[in-house]
């Protein structure tokens, strides 16, 4: 009798634990290009629309509270260039964002994509100076990476380094298996897209966006997961406001003595670190994330996506209040998130209320890194 070599045996087994649910092999499941047209865009970002702090559940207001005099509200608004989609190349209508997806604040577009897939952003520069989109986790070309260094291309192969003001460029980013879930993750994983030219100063202008790939054969037409009901994405950003593109707008000097700039508010200047440092989660503070952005219903499968950024005390600790979620198969209820760190927490939440989302790094709580979330009946 003749045996399948070791490699035969192998090969038979991953092709059996691959096969989806209803035994249809993964490689006859139907594949597509996703096309994206994306801009760089200058936008006014109030990190407190509302002009409330919901987490104290008064009203957010400038350093006075605390010396005696009449508080007043003041302003959190600061000059941003963010990531938009828009409806076609022309780059005249923006896309409107789903309710479901207004928590993402001032975060890029979800750029959704499934194992197999060939994902194709069409980029704008819209701004005065150049940007680019570099992604992670997802295959690339050199014409496609958004990096510049010293990587011996030139010519079309240095096009996507830094699209100039006013410019499109394409970029092309196939999706294979090592962009999917691993052997333990849940049907999805997350991973991010940001502007490369000047890592620290691009990024903190506010160039930074999530991208969500499916496992082949556990997808819906649109990309999203087909075992789960709701999805949300989180991204605990320290924002260093005084290394934005548009520092010298924003950040008042000594000398300023211009009342339309942002103004200290007293947990802010309290936390011990400067006040123009923004401790947020998807561009809001203080729990001004509109709690209808944010509510789930009880038995749900919710599947909250986490991230973090890139400055110095962007070490994070999401924490939720009233329910508990799975992470790589351990339950908890406080996640942890180092430099530029993603993670999938898996929640059925059971508990009805309404709950606080924080960082755990008591300086970042106390700060404004906290949001609210509802879970309803």
């Amino acid at each position: 009798m003749t045996f399948p070599s070791r490699f035969a045996l192998t090969s038979l087994l991953l092709t059996a634990s691959v096969a989806s649910p209803s035994n249809t092999p993964l490689d006859t499941a139907p594949t597509r290009t996703r096309t994206y047209y994306i801009a760089a865009d200058p936008v006014d970002w109030n990190y407190v629309p509302g002009g409330r702090d919901e987490i104290e559940g008064r009203p957010y207001v400038d350093s006075a509270f605390f010396s005696g005099a009449k508080p007043h509200p003041v302003s959190a608004v600061y000059r941003k260039m963010l990531y938009r989609e828009y409806t076609d190349s022309t780059f005249h209508t923006l896309k409107l964002r789903p309710a479901e997806w207004e928590h993402l604040g001032f975060l890029g577009p979800l750029i959704r994509g499934v194992v197999g897939d060939t994902i194709r952003v069409v980029f704008r520069n819209n701004g005065d100076r150049p940007y680019s989109v570099h992604p992670h986790g997802v295959l690339y070309d050199k014409s496609s990476e958004g990096v510049p260094y010293n990587d011996g291309t030139a010519g079309p192969e240095k096009a996507d380094d830094g699209v100039p003001p006013g410019r499109t460029h394409v970029y092309v980013w196939p999706v294979p298996e090592r962009a999917g879930p691993g052997p333990m993750d849940g049907s999805s994983v997350m991973w991010m897209y940001h502007s490369h030219i000047d890592e620290v100063r691009d990024i903190n202008t506010g160039l930074f966006g999530p991208m969500i790939i499916t496992a082949r054969g556990k997808a819906r037409p649109d990309g999203s997961p087909n075992d789960v009901d709701r999805e949300i994405v989180a991204a605990f950003m320290q924002v260093e406001e005084n290394d934005s593109w548009f520092s010298k707008r924003n950040v008042p000097r000594p000398d300023s003595t211009s009342k339309a700039r942002p103004i200290p508010n007293p947990s802010e200047v309290q936390a011990g670190y400067p006040w123009y440092v923004k401790f947020t989660i998807n561009g809001f503070i203080h729990g001004s994330m509109p709690l209808s952005a944010l509510t789930v219903r009880r038995g749900q499968r919710v599947r909250w996506y986490l991230m973090s950024s890139t400055n110095d005390f962007d070490v994070h600790a999401p924490h939720w209040h009233g329910n508990t979620a799975l992470i790589a198969g351990m339950r908890t209820d406080v996640a942890s998130l180092n430099f530029m760190g993603m993670a999938v927490a898996d929640m059925v939440p059971d508990n009805i209320g309404t709950w606080l989302f924080h960082c755990h790094v008591s300086f970042h709580n106390a700060a404004g890194m906290a949001i609210r979330y509802r879970v309803t009946p």
